[in-house]
């Protein structure tokens, strides 16, 4: 899709303007009902785009990416523009610099046409989270579009946008993907710098793209990843142009299916949908092989250990004094009885939603003196036996399959009451964080749900810094399709 647009942009069969104006048509028509975006860059996006239209009139060469419209997950900063993270804590908070991710995307000349809705600082599997809206899936919109990047998902999938930038810390762009019937990038861990990105757990998070096509995501991947000496954790490799790699020869390639995440647990309908999936894998060339990684059991436990922890060190920030809201007892202040601490309490309790709350009480408990040992450090050690399971996993594979997610999307109010079932969401998607490895949801078909076809992903983890590979093999897998 960018490949096709892009080449009408630069034959001159449509501006970028016109094809920005189009896409602002879709969500002033839309929007309403679907309520993907938090704030509209109008005025902004349209410069963006006249800027491409003067540099293509001149003759000059420019990006596949210059004048494409799409969208930011609303916890990566936008110099001079809010940023909420999703929460009210930030509803004030305007962004002093722009991401990594963000600049990188300007020096190409992509056109933002908005920020997304989402879950509150990326905490949740619905972006049912978010304390301003409720994001519906625009392939029914009784369901969710999935979580944390609900908003994201729900642009692209509505034709609001041609791509957009979500953050996956355990499955929030994959699974939004899977329910939404799109393609969702999780690169490998250190591709794709941090900076820039309100933090919810620092050794999980990863920024990537969710669009409509394999070859949009790598398109997408190519421009934003790179070394930023702004986040120690980037990795020093060598500019990719992944697009490039789609039609690699994968014949001897082999994918492993994991025995634990095809257990008898696995929903009947999804599983027959993964498995169909697997035979059109081999009309590839490739061969399909059981393989076992015997922690994964524990990937669940082990993330909802360290994932809280980093969240109640990162939003420890959030206090009500250096930025955003601040909730101040006048009354109180003037009698001489107000505090700092009070300051605290009120802010922390009137602008975190419950969800974030929780989080930050778990975290905080397991760093506690006395739970340290017995929680926070016995769950990295686990989380290294599960990275030497994958490690001896890619001595026999080349890949690794499953489906995205356990379902397909849910219905509103589902799982709201239960947050354990929620986190259940993410089965499938945590290890690949937790090791850091790739990891690719593309359509791989559908469920039948209530007498609706309702789309499902399946997910291709690839060996560390192998995106080129993996994407390939997604690629040509969705040309079969």
């Amino acid at each position: 899709m960018i490949r096709d647009l892009h080449e009408q942009l630069v034959r001159k069969e449509i501006s970028a303007v016109e094809l920005t104006e189009r896409y602002l048509k879709m969500i002033e028509t839309k929007d309403d009902e679907i309520q993907a975006f938090l704030d509209i860059r109008r005025e902004q996006a349209l410069r963006e785009a006249e800027a491409v239209d003067h540099r293509i009139m001149r003759g000059e060469r420019v990006d596949l990416l210059a004048g494409i419209p799409g969208a930011l997950k609303d916890n990566m900063c936008l110099r001079g523009e809010r940023t909420t993270a999703g929460s009210k804590i930030l509803d004030n908070y305007i962004a002093p610099y722009d991401a990594n991710a963000v600049d990188r995307l300007r020096q190409v000349d992509a056109v933002i046409v908005g920020k997304t809705n989402m879950d509150e600082f990326a905490m949740g599997s619905s972006t049912e989270n978010s304390a301003y809206q409720r994001t519906k899936n625009p392939l029914d919109t009784e369901r969710v579009p999935g979580g944390s990047s609900g908003g994201s998902a729900a642009a692209v999938a509505a034709d609001m946008a041609v791509w957009a930038l979500g953050s996956d810390t355990g499955g929030s762009i994959r699974q939004p993907a899977s329910f939404c019937g799109l393609v969702g990038l999780k690169p490998t861990y250190g591709r794709v710098s941090r900076s820039g990105l309100l933090a919810m757990a620092s050794s999980l998070d990863q920024i990537g793209p969710l669009t409509k096509t394999v070859e949009d995501a790598a398109i997408v991947l190519s421009r934003i990843a790179g070394f930023d000496r702004m986040d120690a954790t980037t990795a020093e490799t060598e500019g990719k142009p992944f697009e490039d790699f789609l039609e690699a020869d994968l014949r001897g390639k082999k994918i492993g299916i994991p025995r634990e995440y095809f257990s008898e647990s696995l929903d009947t309908d999804v599983r027959s949908v993964a498995m169909a999936a697997l035979e059109r894998f081999k009309s590839l060339g490739v061969s399909v092989e059981e393989i076992s990684l015997p922690h994964a059991a524990f990937s669940l436990p082990v993330y909802y250990i360290i994932m809280p922890a980093e969240v109640s060190s990162n939003l420890a920030r959030f206090d009500g004094i250096k930025y955003g809201l601040r909730i101040n007892d006048e009354k109180e202040r003037m009698a001489g009885s107000g505090s700092l601490l009070e300051t605290y309490l009120d802010s922390r309790a009137y602008g975190l939603g419950a969800e974030t709350k929780r989080r930050i009480m778990l975290g905080t408990y397991t760093l506690s003196a006395g739970y340290y040992d017995a929680y926070y450090q016995k769950a990295q050690k686990v989380r290294q036996l599960i990275r030497q399971d994958f490690e001896r996993a890619y001595e026999q594979v080349d890949f690794i399959f499953s489906p995205t997610a356990p379902e397909a999307a849910f219905k509103f109010g589902a799982k709201t009451d239960d947050p354990l079932t929620m986190y259940l969401s993410d089965i499938y998607t945590v290890t690949a964080n937790l090791v850091g490895v790739p990891a690719v949801s593309f359509p791989i078909g559908t469920v039948d749900t209530e007498g609706k076809k309702l789309p499902l992903g399946g997910q291709l983890q690839g060996k560390w810094f192998n995106e080129e590979h993996m994407l390939a093999l997604a690629h040509q897998y969705e040309r079969l399709s």
